[in-house]
């Protein structure tokens, strides 16, 4: 993971606490509890063993974090695969509550057929779905990474806000 080393601290009769180490000296991490809740954690900047500040989050909220870290990183990642092809970008479109797509799956759209664009990947609950099948039903929340021109992207993006 690029040089950021992640450690893993059993916590007995509570979970376990995986965090790292900020360039600022702060730490960040997660405590995943026995009874499956989760935390945010992050420490003071005088004190790494000090928490500072303590967010309670559902599984749900917990993975649209995940995908709001995640999918940069990866669109970041196919950008610069692509930047020696000219006319390829690489967008992020998002699954919104009231999408006619919301339960239905990536076939429905005819993306590629309407626009061009290719749908590489899903962001879910922090989990990155590659090359997602014609099958794969998309829900509320979903970040897809699509590849295509600048035209394709934005039509893609209309077809999933409005059909």
């Amino acid at each position: 993971m690029y040089g950021v080393n992640v450690e893993v601290t059993p916590l007995p009769g509570i979970g376990v606490r995986k965090d790292f180490v900020l360039d600022s000296g702060r730490r960040v991490g997660v405590v995943t509890h026995r009874d499956g809740k989760i935390e945010l954690i992050v420490s003071k900047s005088d004190d790494p063993d000090a928490c500072l500040a303590s967010l309670p989050l559902t599984s749900e909220e917990a993975g649209a974090l995940a995908n709001l870290l995640g999918a940069p990183q990866l669109v970041a990642q196919l950008t610069e695969e692509h930047r020696e092809l000219p006319g390829i970008n690489t967008r992020q479109l998002p699954i919104k509550g009231g999408s006619p797509y919301d339960g239905r799956t990536l076939g429905d759209t005819a993306m590629r057929t309407r626009t061009g664009a290719s749908v590489v990947a899903v962001m879910r609950a922090g989990q990155v779905h590659p090359s997602p099948g014609p099958g794969f039903t998309f829900t509320e929340g979903d970040l897809l990474v699509a590849v295509g021109t600048s035209e394709g992207l934005e039509s893609a993006a209309k077809i999933l806000q409005h059909g």
